[in-house]
Order: structure tokens, then C-alpha cells, then sequence
């Protein structure tokens, strides 16, 4: 499988959200040989978009010239589209957002109906594409963190998506929290194996893996610096 991992993460390599990302594709690896492409968005050029819809009349043409281009013409080539990244006001940041702008030139004007809404006409064959989102945030819990990010992202990929949502990712970071990331991240890595061989994470798995490592109490007082 060719897999392009987009990083929305200022931090590079150095995200919290990436070691989950990192075993994933781990995981995928021990099942089969994958091709792995991890892009830094932020180390990207990628003008914000204006809005002129000139790329949806003249065939996909943008009015920049920059690296969107390329990036374009990779997710197509690409069979798993991975995006990771932290939530950056219940949303994704703002260099991966830009991306996400910039993709306009992948559909026309024309609209049709989908469902209950309408949606633009592709001017890209990408039928073939699946779609990863893997998000951390920094909070102990789940609810009420997640689910604009999550509703984004399944509206802006209706098909073909696996969702993956972590809180309490900063710990990923801390080489004292070991005792309970490091088997997080064997599941994690038990649920990339599963992904490459079936298309799909069972949900018992996946619960477990977007839930809290530690109560929430007991990371809130950590971070409040109330425990050391």
C-alpha cells in the first residue's frame, strides 16, 4: 500500500500525536510491506486560498504556484491518505487547515446530490483513496473535545475513513509515563496489523484505544502540577 502521512503538527517529528502515528504504521509493516510517505505541512509552501474558484473552471489549475501542486498530484498517486495532528481549538491546525483549503482544485463547480446534501463534481479520479485521521489532544477526556474535528473530517470524506482519537497524548512525550503509553502503544500497533490486513480496526479495540490511559482526575492534577 502507498500511504502518504500528512503531519499537521508544528512539532514535526517531534508530536505528540506522531508516536501514535508511528506505531500504527508499525503495526501496518508487521502485516505487510507498506510504502510510507510522511510529509511535514509546516515545513511545506502552500499559500492560503482566495476563494476565486479559478481552479474549478479551468480544469484543476491553481492561481499559486507553489507546493500544493505536487502534494496534489501525491495524494492522488497515494491508496491511504493519513492525516495526523493534534486538536488546535477543537479543530486541526492551522498549516494543515491551509492544506485542506487548497484542495479545491480536486473538484468543479458543478454540484450533485449525495445523500441528503450536495456535494461539487470531482474533477480528479480519487475513488480509489482511503482515509486515515489520527488526532491528539491534550485533555483527559474524549467528549466534548473531538467531535467537531471528527464530524469535519467525515464530511469532508464521507467514505472509506478510519477515525482514531487519543486524549491525554502529551504523555506520549513523557518517558515517566511509560508504564501506561507503552502498552497503549502496542495497541495501537496491534490495530495498524489489523487495519492492513482486513481494511478495518475492530470497535472493541478501537474503544480502547481512544479511551483515557490514566482517570482523568489524576491526569488533570499532573498537569496542574498538584502531583509530581
Amino acid at each position: 500500500m502507498k500511504i502518504l502521512v500528512l503531519n499537521g503538527s508544528p512539532k514535526r517529528e517531534k508530536s505528540d500525536t506522531m508516536h501514535i502515528t508511528r506505531a500504527f504504521l508499525d503495526g501496518m509493516k508487521d502485516e505487510s510491506p507498506q510504502e510510507v510517505h510522511i510529509v511535514n505541512i509546516i515545513d511545506k509552501h502552500i499559500e492560503f486560498c482566495t476563494g476565486c474558484f479559478i481552479c474549478k473552471r479551468n480544469g484543476g489549475e491553481c492561481i499559486h504556484n507553489d507546493d500544493m501542486s505536487a502534494l496534489l498530484s501525491e495524494v492522488l498517486e497515494s491508496d491511504l491518505l493519513l492525516m495526523s495532528y493534534p486538536l488546535y481549538a477543537y479543530g486541526m491546525p492551522a498549516p494543515l487547515k491551509v492544506f485542506i483549503d487548497r484542495t479545491m482544485p480536486l473538484s468543479s463547480m458543478a454540484m450533485k446530490k449525495q445523500g441528503d446534501r450536495y456535494v461539487h463534481v470531482g474533477q480528479a479520479d480519487f475513488s480509489h483513496l482511503r482515509y486515515m485521521m489520527i488526532c491528539g489532544c491534550g485533555f483527559p477526556n474524549s467528549k466534548h473535545n473531538f467531535e467537531p474535528v471528527v464530524t469535519q473530517f467525515k464530511l469532508m470524506f464521507p467514505s472509506n475513513h478510519t477515525i482514531i482519537t487519543v486524549p491525554e497524548s502529551p504523555m506520549f512525550n513523557a518517558p515517566e509515563a511509560a508504564e501506561v503509553t507503552v502498552p497503549r502503544l502496542a495497541l495501537v500497533r496491534q490495530a495498524g496489523k489489523q487495519y492492513a490486513g482486513t481494511g478495518a480496526i475492530d470497535n472493541d479495540l478501537l474503544a480502547e484505544i481512544c479511551s483515557p490511559m490514566i482517570s482523568e482526575d489524576m491526569y488533570a492534577a499532573i498537569c496542574n502540577g498538584e502531583i509530581k
